[in-house]
């Protein structure tokens, strides 16, 4: 495996972008605003290059970047019901920038902080001091973010972090792919997902129970086309608006989930391939973690990105490999934890292929 070669060039708004390069000049480039996914340029079964990647025209608007494009989301990626937590028996409340909910970090998540990047022999890293009381979350958390870029077409993001009292953590990259570089939406993308079963939720989009998959729009475990499942009559995609929902990764050694149980750190295996066969285009996705949150992008619609014409409803599609949303409020709770002693640690890699 070669190391990709990394370029940085400095943009408006005291950001700098870095650009990592493979043989075979595959380009993916990442802000230190966010430590954020700004572009992957790949080429389709013909030849021709494009953005795989949704995103904005300029730096200005990840200042705020509202749909959390390409964004490092932290310290804790997806819901937490209410902005509540009670950890040691004490009760916190958290940033509630979703409603009543805390979403994504809250109103100054990692996905807007300036990190401080340096160029290593294994990648670009990225580091954020974020102190104690940022956001309402106890502790003062050191945050380390590995990305590499090999010639394989792997993008591998190692995420590390430790602190200095207990604080619940959740890391995800919330980058928005379209394998056919924007040419048209998401809905004829065909879609696998390794598990059994997903994570029903109400009408804030707060997990209630545990679902088998079997039977449902949900069921991905063998490739079907997003589009099609899209249009199922299922209440839960009323609910969202379409898939938004956290899929309970099937694990290596073990049984299905069940609340309650063990968390074990799993090996990094694939969990998904999501494959554009207009372009031939396909991204395969590995992690560490225990879910996977499959966002259709239901939200889109107006959001004005890099192209003329404003992005429409499923114009991209996100899979966020992470813990489960509000789990820092159920019987597994104690797994989100981190501790003095401990590191927090995951690795999830997007590997691009064609064929």
């Amino acid at each position: 495996m070669t190391q990709a070669k990394i370029t940085c060039t400095a943009a408006d708004h005291g950001v700098t972008l870095y650009t990592l390069r493979n043989v075979n000049d595959m380009r993916v480039t990442i802000s230190d605003r966010g430590a954020t996914l700004i572009s992957w340029w790949a080429p389709d079964r013909y030849g021709k290059v494009a953005d795989i990647l949704l995103g904005y025209p300029d730096c200005e608007a990840y200042q705020s970047n509202p749909p959390y494009f390409g964004g490092l989301i932290g310290r804790w990626g997806n819901r937490i019901a209410d902005g509540r937590f009670t950890l040691d028996g004490a009760d916190y409340l958290v940033d509630r920038n979703d409603g009543t909910n805390h979403l994504h970090g809250g109103d100054a998540g990692f996905h807007l902080a300036l990190w401080q990047a340096s160029i290593e022999l294994e990648g670009l890293r990225l580091t954020l001091e974020s102190a104690e009381g940022d956001a309402g979350y106890p502790g003062n958390v050191h945050v380390s973010v590995l990305y590499n870029l090999d010639d394989e077409g792997r993008l591998s993001i190692d995420y590390r972090a430790t602190s200095d009292a207990p604080t619940p953590l959740n890391l995800t990259s919330h980058g928005y792919f379209n394998l056919n570089g924007g040419a048209a939406d998401i809905c004829d993308h065909i879609l696998a997902i390794d598990a059994d079963q997903y994570l029903q939720v109400d009408a804030r989009l707060i997990p209630v129970d545990v679902a088998t998959v079997a039977g449902s729009a949900f069921d991905f475990r063998q490739p079907a086309p997003i589009g099609p499942r899209l249009a199922w009559p299922d209440p839960q995609l009323k609910v969202a608006g379409g898939f938004d929902h956290c899929y309970c990764l099937r694990p290596q050694h073990s049984s299905p989930y069940e609340p309650g149980q063990s968390r074990n750190v799993q090996p990094l295996r694939e969990v998904a391939t999501v494959y554009d066969p207009g372009s031939g285009r396909q991204l395969s996705v590995s992690t560490t973690e225990h879910g996977l949150q499959f966002y259709s992008g239901n939200f889109l619609a107006g959001v004005q990105g890099r192209a003329a014409a404003a992005y429409a409803k499923h114009d991209g599609f996100c899979l966020e490999a992470q813990a489960y949303p509000n789990q820092v409020n159920g019987p597994d709770a104690e797994a989100v934890i981190l501790r003095p002693g401990q590191e927090y640690h995951q690795i999830t890699t997007y590997q691009l292929t064609v064929s």
